[in-house]
This record gives C-alpha cells, structure tokens and sequence, in this order.
C-alpha cells in the first residue's frame, strides 16, 4: 500500500490552490509548518468539509452529499463509502490525537497518526508509514501554534516544516460536515473494539446528517455526536460470521435514548467518562460475504429534531 500521508499531501495541495473557492486560508507559523484554516477565522463550506474529510481519509474514501430530512425540514447529509476500511477509516479518519501542548490543545484526526502508529489500530491492521511530509486535521477553538507543530513533527519524526495543520471549530460548517462522515468510521471502529479483526472488514458505507451549526463548541460537540448516534447509519461488508454485530449499533448501549448534551452534562464534559458503545451510528447492517446479513438498531429522529432544534 501506498503511504498515506503522501495521498494525503496531494488533497492537501489542491486545498491550496483553491483556498479562495473553498473559503479556507493558508498560513506559515515561524517554525516554517503550515496552517490551513478550515473553520476558524474563515468560514469553510460544503465542499471544505468534503475535501477535507479526503484528507482525514488519506484518499481511500468516497464523500458524497444528498438533501435529505430531519422532522420534515430539509437537512443536508454526507454519505462515505471505502474498500479500505481497516486503513481510511481506522488508521487515518479515527480522532485519537490529544494534541496538547502548554499554549495549544485540540483533537487530531488523519495520516499524521499513521507515523507515528502506538495505537491498538496499527498493531491489529498491522501498518506503519514512512513519509516526509504529512497532515493533521485538528478540532479546536485556537489558531494552531509553533508548539503543536513541534509536537506533531518531533512524534511523526519530520521537520516542522514539513507539518501541515489543517484547523476547524466543531461550531463551523467544515465540523459539521467531517463529524457528518464518521458513521462508517464509528461503526468499523466499534466493531473492531469487540473483537472483530479489522482486516476482515471489506467495505463500509455509512451516512449521517449535517447538524446545524451551533453557536458554540459545547453545543456542536453534543449535536454532532447526536448526527450520528441517532440519525447516523452504516452497512459494513465482512469476510467472516460472528455474535458480536448486534452490539455495534448505538441502540446496544445502556446511556441510548439520552441527549449527548445531557450525558456530558452528567460527566462534567469529560469525554473519557462517556461510555464508549454510545459513539457509533443508529443503524448497522452487516452483510457476511457468502452468508447472512444482519440489521440491528434504529435512528431516533424525534430526539433529532429536538437537538437540531427544529
């Protein structure tokens, strides 16, 4: 396979030299990496969103959009599609990175994980990349600084100069559409977390709608993560049979049913506290290559319309 982050850096010039047309912007910091403001100070849009989630994907996956409903109202959703689920979506889309320095912090998604690879998903899909270039996507409220290019360089093994850091407001249009796409991702990384080898996973599709941006971070966080535990929805296509499929769907959790904004409510914000099964779409459909295909759960679209205040 192909490094990732050198997928990657192509989408990444093409946000480059269509900065104007997508509304984003382009910065150096003084150590030479280089800011892409998705959502920031600049407004980013739909095709933002899907370009970037390109990014988070290393290329390996397919974003589309299509109008669809919430409660009767128009709403706009994204559907992703990949063949590589084990390496788009575990080793490159997954958000994992705590990107903390002493005058920065947010949440890293993207290629620049796969150089790095100490996660549990490197070892199970049995990938590390090499590259000299690469990218992160980073969740945040703070201009990215020197210190979390350094940070980002020093663990990737590359020159600062080589760190592109590609930043977005959960409360933005660009947050909303990247969380958007996360429904195969959830779902495939749910469905790894129960055991099940990611590489036996062929094909994942999934689809959730876009929330209305929030006027603020908390609200975002909460609608986005409600987009896809209860309008969010996933078929995964799998090599092999198992009794675990019937707990991947959000619906399996015992905390389904609740708002997130009242279950970070409950927990103070701290998201390590929240229980790990409600992150996950709906709705699941594993097709078993050769054998059955299984449905488990359901979307809640009245608990939508209230979170999309409708």
């Amino acid at each position: 396979m192909e490094s990732l982050n050198r997928m990657a850096i192509e989408l990444v010039d093409e946000a480059l030299e269509y900065a104007e047309e997508l509304t984003i912007g382009g910065y150096d910091l003084e150590n030479d990496a280089t800011v892409l403001d998705f959502g920031l100070e600049f407004d980013g849009g739909f095709e933002a969103g899907l370009l970037l989630t390109e990014i988070q994907t290393a290329g390996l996956a397919t974003p589309s959009r299509y109008l669809g409903t919430v409660g009767g109202a128009p709403i706009p959703y994204v559907e992703l599609s990949t063949d590589q689920p084990a390496l788009s979506l575990l080793c490159s889309q997954k958000a994992s990175w705590e990107l903390t320095t002493e005058d920065f912090e947010g949440l890293g998604s993207g290629p620049a994980r796969a150089l790095v690879a100490r996660e549990e998903e490197f070892r199970r899909v049995g990938y590390t990349d090499a590259f000299d270039l690469t990218a992160l996507a980073v969740e945040t409220e703070q201009d990215p600084t020197a210190s979390a290019a350094e940070q980002v360089a020093q663990l990737a093994e590359v020159e600062t100069s080589s760190v592109f850091l590609l930043a977005y407001r959960t409360s933005s249009l660009v947050g909303s559409v990247t969380n958007a796409a996360r429904a195969a991702e959830l779902a495939t990384f749910r469905l790894a977390e129960l055991g099940y080898d990611p590489v036996d996973i062929v094909s994942a599709t999934g689809r959730a709608p876009v929330a209305p941006v929030a006027g603020d971070e908390q609200t975002a966080i909460a609608r986005t993560n409600d987009a896809i535990a209860y309008g969010g929805t996933a078929h995964l296509t799998v090599r092999a049979d198992d009794d675990v499929f019937d707990a991947v769907p959000s619906t399996a959790a015992d905390e389904h049913g609740r708002p997130f904004e009242a279950i970070f409510d409950d927990v103070d914000w701290e998201f390590a506290d929240v229980p790990s099964d409600l992150f996950a779409p709906a709705k699941v459909a594993v097709d078993v290559v050769g054998g059955p295909t299984y449905v488990y759960g359901e979307t809640d679209e009245d608990l939508l319309v209230e979170s999309f205040d409708l």
